[in-house]
């Protein structure tokens, strides 16, 4: 088949197609990509070598093939990872028939879909800058496929000057525009790991550990006003009541929020806007204790907030906390549930207790006697304790003595309950890295932390951080999270002494960037309707009427501004051979040879040669040149650079 379409045009194309799936190797099965790109390569070598491109039978068999291999890629499930492949793997087929205008536009749609599946996985302001570039050059080869003109670095630029153009009108439309959520989207997002891990429904030895050498994003902070003491800093995770010894899970009871005693709070209330990372799980980390939040987010009786929706993507919540409250009482199905044992405590246990006066003494004293034991027995912090599979509390206890905060939690309440005081394990953050210039806390994986809870008559559930009684500078300072992951050992140290950070200002560096990234998450990507009731009262929006008026207000700006672009483009600009061929008939004037009204350029060229033989061979160059640049179906670049020179030299 005669490939009609022009060598530069290929290239552009065949490049931006490149470039848009290059973000998706890491998404879809290797095997896919590999497929891809040798066919991408396949075309490619086809520009120059039309005959090395397959016929129709073969595309026909390279389609079955990759048919085959989707399915058996997949299993069959459809999802996120499945469409996505399923877009790139026809994207590289249709390639193969790339011949006609058809097929360019063809192409351009199917590789504007791939482009925007990008954002089902990451929704950075990098991965959008990537792509509006490449989606120029995308838009550059549609452009250069309908000039006469087909130049690619006029397209390229005719192709920024129109995404550019266009970006304000779509900032209004996604400022004004009413958020709707559409359930129908949900079904693209059951494929496994597309959130962060982070916290488990589970806890176990080693669970909280393996994230202190993350330094993965959980959620960022921003206070109303002054921020609270770093000790507490305690941002409440899922809670464990039940244990077999080793692991420890959620229990909880729907019911039981109807019969739970008023909470009591007092002190100072922080009002604060929690930006939440996507993650696996509905979970929303509050500052202990929480009291007012939005009415899409749910207490659970074990004072932890839920997001009614699913949280696979960033989502932003206004809260207000109080450190101190009392949640007073408990029914009798807490108070049995937090004295839940795996069996009867081994010999070693119960003399241990017996020994701390566990069994006689107040739950207060007993408290102290364990938390001072930790203390005088030589107990230490470590981010690689030793494995303890079999009896993992006996075994901290009284063999490794060495452990991650897990480790002393789930120790700590096992022997509260021994004693007979109800007491449960807490999961979730501790403290959080202060950005100075955009002003809010980031909390990260490292961060993650446990603690424990014990019920006390008349005071409700109080807690309790075993690990501040071996490593209180954990809870008290700042978690140096860069020196942590690069040593393995906990880092409590200032992250205001890496002096080469500061010699260099990349501390600083990196807290604008992050804090550029924090807006840009904040205002885009979890732009939701709350942000747009924010936004629609600051600038003075007030009700559904004045909504809509400005839409309106908003559509038939754009269509008077479309309007006016286009009757100023009836003038279009001349073409640059046009522009050269007018400074050669200037050039002759000057020489006494004068063009007259509607002649050719082969006619004026015939009299210019008689009048100046002398230059007759400059003139049937450039005359010839510039026949070539305006009536030749694909115009050379060099052409126009060489038009350029010839009427230099004359």
């Amino acid at each position: 088949m005669v490939n009609e379409l022009n060598p530069r045009v290929q290239l552009l194309l065949l490049a931006a197609i490149g470039l848009i799936t290059l973000p998706h190797i890491g998404h879809i099965p290797i095997p896919l990509s590999v497929i891809f790109f040798a066919l991408l390569f396949w075309r490619l070598l086809g520009v120059w070598r039309p005959r090395y491109l397959p016929n129709d039978k073969v595309i026909f068999l390279l389609t079955l093939s990759g048919i085959g291999l989707l399915y058996s890629q997949h299993s069959g499930v459809w999802g996120r990872d499945a469409g996505t492949a399923v877009f790139v793997t026809a994207l590289g087929l249709k390639l193969l028939e790339l011949n006609k205008k058809r097929d360019v536009y063809l192409l351009s749609y199917l590789a504007f879909i791939v482009a925007a599946s990008q954002f089902l996985y990451q929704q950075n302001i990098v991965l959008a800058a990537y792509s509006f570039l490449v989606c120029c050059i995308l838009l550059a080869a549609l452009v250069a496929i309908n000039s006469t003109q087909q130049y690619n670095k006029v397209a390229l630029r005719t192709a920024t000057t129109i995404a550019l153009q266009a970006l304000p009108l779509t900032l209004i439309i996604f400022a004004l525009f009413p958020r709707i959520q559409a359930p129908a989207w949900g079904l693209i997002h059951h494929d496994n790991n597309q959130a962060q891990s982070g916290l488990s429904e589970t806890l176990e030895s080693g669970s909280i550990n393996r994230l202190a050498l993350s330094p993965q994003l959980a959620f960022r902070v921003k206070f109303d006003g002054e921020l609270p003491p770093q000790n507490q800093l305690y941002w409440r995770g899922p809670v464990f009541s039940y244990t077999d010894g080793k692991v420890w899970r959620v229990k909880q009871y729907d019911y039981v929020v109807f019969y739970q005693d008023k909470l009591k709070f007092s002190g100072k209330a922080y009002r604060y806007t929690l930006l939440l990372e996507p993650q696996d799980h509905n979970w929303i980390y509050a500052l202990d204790m929480p009291v007012r939040f939005d009415a899409s987010v749910h207490r659970n009786s074990n004072y932890q907030l839920t997001s009614r929706a699913g949280l696979g993507k960033a989502a932003e919540f206004s809260l207000v906390s109080y450190p101190q409250y009392n949640t007073g009482y408990i029914t009798k199905t807490e108070f049995h549930e937090n004295l839940q044992l795996p069996g009867s405590p081994s010999r070693r246990i119960d003399a241990l207790v017996k020994h701390l006066h566990g069994f006689e003494d107040k739950p207060e004293l007993f408290i102290q006697q364990l938390l001072d034991y930790f203390r005088q027995q030589h107990f230490s912090y470590s981010l690689q304790p030793p494995l303890m599979e079999n009896n993992p509390i006996e075994s901290f206890l009284f063999e490794a003595k060495r452990g991650f905060c897990n480790h002393y939690a789930t120790a700590f309440v096992y022997l509260m309950r021994v004693a007979g005081i109800p007491a449960r394990v807490v999961s979730g953050y501790q403290g959080g890295e202060f950005n100075a210039v955009g002003q809010f806390l980031e909390i990260r994986q490292a961060n993650a932390h446990a603690w424990a809870e014990v019920w006390l008559q008349g005071k409700g559930w109080i807690r309790v951080d075993p690990t501040t009684a071996i490593a209180p500078e954990r809870v008290e300072q700042e978690v140096n999270i860069k020196r942590q992951i690069e040593t393995g050992m906990v880092s409590s140290t200032p992250t205001g002494i890496d002096q080469w950070d500061n010699l260099f200002g990349l501390k600083r560096t990196e807290q604008l960037w992050n804090s550029v990234d924090y807006h840009w998450q904040r205002w885009i990507v979890s732009y939701g309707n709350d942000n747009q009731s924010l936004l629609f009262s600051t600038i003075g929006i007030g009700s559904l009427v004045e909504v809509v008026f400005w839409i309106v207000a908003t559509i038939a700006l754009a269509v008077l501004l479309l309007a006016a672009w286009l009757l100023r483009a009836q003038h279009k600009p001349e073409d640059p051979a046009v522009i050269l061929y007018r400074q050669f008939c200037r050039k002759m004037a000057k020489a006494g040879v004068f063009i007259r009204l509607g002649e050719g350029a082969n006619d004026f060229a015939g009299r210019a040669k008689i009048q100046k033989p002398e230059t007759g061979d400059f003139i049937d160059e450039i005359t010839g040149i510039f026949v070539r640049l305006r009536y030749q179906r694909f115009p050379s670049e060099r052409d126009l650079k060489l038009f350029k020179k010839c009427i230099k030299n004359l």
